[in-house]
């Protein structure tokens, strides 16, 4: 009973230094200074507990701190930080089943991992972590760090209308086989109505739906009054690889423009123009992507790239856009930095910038994987197809929907970034960055704007005091209007260095 009594009060005491005290360093320290293995394992037990109630891997600063308590002899962890290579290993605390791993992060970075428990060929999710984003393979283990902003236009929302999806099929004669569709139409869409919408082209059409709730980005984008009401196709492969990649590229793509767009414009209501029709794929559906905007720009005028795989026949989507005369496309393009391709991006960025194309691009923390593609659909969306109010008399007292300030891109940034927005009507507007205590750091606008769409440059040295901004988080406020009844909206921008 007496020892009961003191093991109480030992657990007591040390909820209350994890309480005040959160470095991991310290608790280690502490933890290695306990001999009796039944003490250690009830602090080690009472750390983990508190540390679920918060998140599993600990953050700290630039450091996520994983955690694994179990019977192993080694575990590692393998994830879009090490390439999927088992080569981070966890330290065993002695006279403990206790292990940890600790590992340098951007403040923002959002990536996948699993653990290897004894070097088996079975990988395992964190049993500590609930968190989880589902990819191709299955379920991983997810690790978001503090400033990381989970998507939630993916989510469903019962309160806003919602599209309705009809399934095809389209046999194709290029490639003697026939496809699986899904047609989302955006709500109040009537075919016997004389207005036509604007459509997007989505490869690896089923997974967007099911991995990156595409239907759901829509449904909220729509709503929300982010973009345009759109027609979405979502395209099933049959041999993804080949199609898309290899052997039957050509094939599929002559598919794309001659089989699948004249049926789709001849059963829906869509506006035949290329500047109103967006095909977009991740890695090899981004290859695919480029080729067909490539040979077809009188049929697809844009193109989205989510971490396109170019690498295939020698980077030939790559090279036909960087060694030839510019095309009629326009690109939006995102890519990780936890994945191999992110140098063969930035030329690819870098080359569409010399030779004057319209575009826009976000390098993030991330992975090749679905959670980083579902969370930037509304990226490229926005940036295509933005919502354009209509129907607005200047001088009236406008709704705050109707005007809009777009997120800054790239975000983060450093040094530069383009900030946006639209005037529904003509008003006094005011741009202001501040910082993340609220202070001033610069006014960008502070004048009359007539109705219509703006954009500005902001550069990390164009202060109010002439100072460079260091790393951070800085909000970006737009005011518009009457000061009574007037829009406001703030995004969050990040300078990261």
């Amino acid at each position: 009973m007496k020892k009961l009594f003191a093991l109480s009060l030992f657990l007591f005491s040390i909820n209350n230094l994890l309480l005040g005290q959160t470095q991991f360093q310290n608790f280690l320290n502490y933890a290695n200074t306990i001999t009796d293995s039944l003490q250690k394992n009830a602090v080690i037990d009472s750390l983990i507990t508190y540390h679920k109630a918060i998140r599993i891997p600990i953050a700290e600063e630039h450091f996520a701190i994983f955690l694994y308590k179990g019977s192993a002899a080694t575990v590692s962890i393998a994830g879009d930080f090490n390439g999927w290579q088992p080569n981070l290993p966890m330290i065993k605390v002695t006279k403990s089943n206790f292990f940890y791993a600790a590992k340098y992060f951007e403040l923002n970075a959002r990536v996948d991992y699993k653990m290897v428990i004894n070097s088996s060929s079975t990988w395992y999710l964190d049993p500590l972590n609930p968190n989880t984003c589902t990819g191709g393979f299955g379920p991983n283990s997810e690790l978001a760090m503090p400033e990381y902003i989970q998507p939630k236009e993916i989510k469903y929302d019962s309160t806003v209308a919602h599209g309705k999806v009809e399934q095809k099929t389209i046999f194709s004669t290029n490639v003697n086989t026939s496809y699986q569709l899904k047609i989302y139409l955006p709500p109040n869409y009537n075919p016997t109505e004389g207005k036509v919408y604007p459509t997007v082209y989505f490869q690896d059409g089923f997974e967007y739906i099911d991995l990156a709730g595409a239907v759901n980005v829509l449904d909220n984008l729509i709503a929300a009054k982010k973009i345009e009401n759109v027609i979405a196709v979502f395209v099933r492969p049959n041999n993804r690889n080949n199609e898309y990649a290899f052997s039957q590229r050509t094939a599929y793509r002559l598919f794309f423009v001659n089989e699948l767009v004249p049926f789709v414009d001849s059963v829906y209501k869509t506006e035949q123009s290329p500047k109103r029709r967006l095909v977009l794929g991740d890695s090899y559906g981004g290859n695919i992507s480029a080729l067909i905007c490539y040979y077809h720009p009188e049929i697809f005028g844009n193109c989205g790239l989510h971490s396109g795989a170019f690498q295939e026949n020698n980077y030939e989507a790559y090279n036909l856009f960087i060694s030839s005369p510019k095309k009629e496309v326009k690109f939006s393009m995102v890519w990780g930095t936890y994945e191999p391709l992110y140098p063969n991006m930035r030329h690819f960025r870098d080359s569409l910038e010399a030779k004057k194309y319209d575009y826009n691009w976000s390098e993030l923390p991330e992975g090749h994987s679905w959670g980083l593609w579902r969370a930037n659909i509304d990226f490229m969306l926005e940036y295509i197809f933005p919502y354009t109010p209509t129907g607005v008399n200047e001088g009236q007292n406008i709704p705050p929907d109707k005007f809009e300030l777009y997120q800054n891109y790239p975000n983060p940034f450093n040094p530069s970034t383009v900030i946006s927005w639209q005037l529904a009507a003509g008003s006094h507007v005011s741009l202001i960055i501040y910082d993340i205590l609220g202070n001033e750091v610069a006014t960008l606008v502070n004048e009359e704007k007539l109705a219509g769409k703006y954009q500005i440059n902001f550069n990390t040295q164009q202060t109010t005091n002439n100072t460079q901004l260091s790393s951070g988080i800085y909000l970006c406020e737009l005011r518009a209007g009457s000061a009574e009844g007037g829009f406001v909206q703030t995004k969050k921008m990040i300078v990261l260095k």
